[in-house]
């Protein structure tokens, strides 16, 4: 096993939990009749190396990489940073007090500040779990601006008829996008239920079967509930649309090679050479690369004077929108930060960042083996504070 406990999750919870786990697979004989089962019994908790133990599909350097202007100058970041009981400590001493790996600031297009901890490089790579919801997000909205997707009105039995004697002909794709779709399921850690369809489908080899076999418990459009089946039902519908060309494809011609990526990255799927890509964790890039993500949307979705995203999408992604249950801050794969900066992030549930701030001109990429105990309101409250700093 890689991992016995998850870090997120109470000593005691994940002790008896994860011994139960065990217990029912070993003992009832589950694990030799249930591949899934027997992955999610030996790897357990998901990590930013996960990228070794999935099939991937390639995502190719760009043939002329972009590079951001280097004039790095700590001095313009805060020396010190304030964490639990208004306590200071310098910056980079926080950095490696919280299982940081790679912490780049940028503003203006100039790459200002860049350090890698635990033998990480610039070259390095590593999960970037629910960053991804945020890239793929840009995905379904080009696949919309070219007709390969028609509107974010259609339901989604458009695509997935399977799903219409299951009560799903009222979602609509927006409903994915913005995590109201009403299905009996929501995201939760894996020991907080090991048997749950997010672990299952972390380390299934057949994604389509799991989504197929999905519920509604609530009205479509009426309550947000945090669950990445919903964009994983949105790949499923981005997958049929685009075949025979794979989503990675798609990746690769509309952003990869056009941002300039300067890196091969890997995007995780269930099963190779015909699976599904898990779109809602499972693009390990590097910090660099992803930053040119960052300065993606920071320009509104233009590119060196080439629309990459539709500027409409961006705006819509990044502003308030509460009909139809959704929540205030959040949209479409993208956390919003703030009324005053207008900033917004991009956010992995091991502590992967992107902070975007329009009004500066500022991108942060934090990356880090776990999010160092402490909270998202904690995290969202730094890169605020750091963000501001910035001179």
């Amino acid at each position: 096993m890689k991992q016995l406990f998850c870090p997120d999750a109470g000593r005691l919870k994940r002790i008896i939990l994860f011994a139960l786990a065990i217990s029912i697979a070993v003992f009832g004989g589950a694990i030799a009749i249930d591949p899934t089962l027997r992955k999610i019994v030996f790897y357990n908790c998901g990590d930013i190396d996960d990228y070794k133990i999935f099939p991937n599909r390639r995502l190719q350097a760009s043939p002329k990489p972009f590079q951001f202007r280097e004039a790095i100058d700590p001095s313009r970041l805060p020396r010190f940073v304030r964490i639990k009981e208004n306590r200071k400590i310098p910056l980079n001493q926080f950095l490696q007090s919280t299982n940081t790996i790679a912490f780049l600031a940028i503003k203006d297009d100039v790459l200002i500040y860049e350090k890698y901890f635990d033998g990480r490089t610039s070259n390095s790579i590593s999960m970037s779990f629910s960053v991804t919801k945020a890239i793929f997000s840009a995905l379904v909205g080009i696949a919309i601006e070219e007709g390969v997707i028609r509107s974010l009105e259609q339901p989604i039995t458009d695509y997935i008829p399977e799903l219409a004697d299951r009560g799903f002909k009222q979602v609509k794709l927006k409903h994915l996008l913005q995590m109201t779709s009403g299905t009996t399921y929501a995201d939760r850690g894996l020991l907080d239920n090991p048997f749950g369809k997010q672990a299952r489908l972390s380390y299934t080899d057949n994604i389509e079967k799991e989504l197929l076999s999905l519920r509604l418990k609530q009205q479509p459009g009426t309550t947000f509930l945090y669950k990445s089946v919903d964009n994983a039902l949105l790949a499923l519908v981005l997958d049929r649309a685009l075949s025979p060309l794979t989503i990675s494809d798609y990746m690769q011609e509309k952003i990869w090679t056009p941002l300039g990526m300067e890196s091969d990255a890997l995007w995780s799927i269930d099963r190779s050479p015909d699976g599904l890509e898990k779109t809602w964790c499972c693009i390990s890039a590097t910090a660099r690369d992803l930053a040119k993500f960052g300065r993606l949307y920071l320009y509104g979705g233009n590119w060196n004077g080439t629309t990459i995203v539709p500027h409409d999408w961006v705006i819509q992604s990044t502003r308030i929108d509460t009909t139809e249950g959704s929540l205030p801050h959040y949209q479409y794969g993208w956390w919003l930060m703030s009324e005053i900066y207008g900033d917004f992030r991009a956010e992995g549930v091991r502590g992967q960042f992107i902070y975007i701030n329009p009004d500066r001109k500022i991108i942060i990429v934090r990356l880090g083996n776990d999010r160092g105990g402490l909270s998202w309101l904690e995290w969202k409250e730094l890169l605020t504070d750091i963000a501001e700093g910035i001179t």
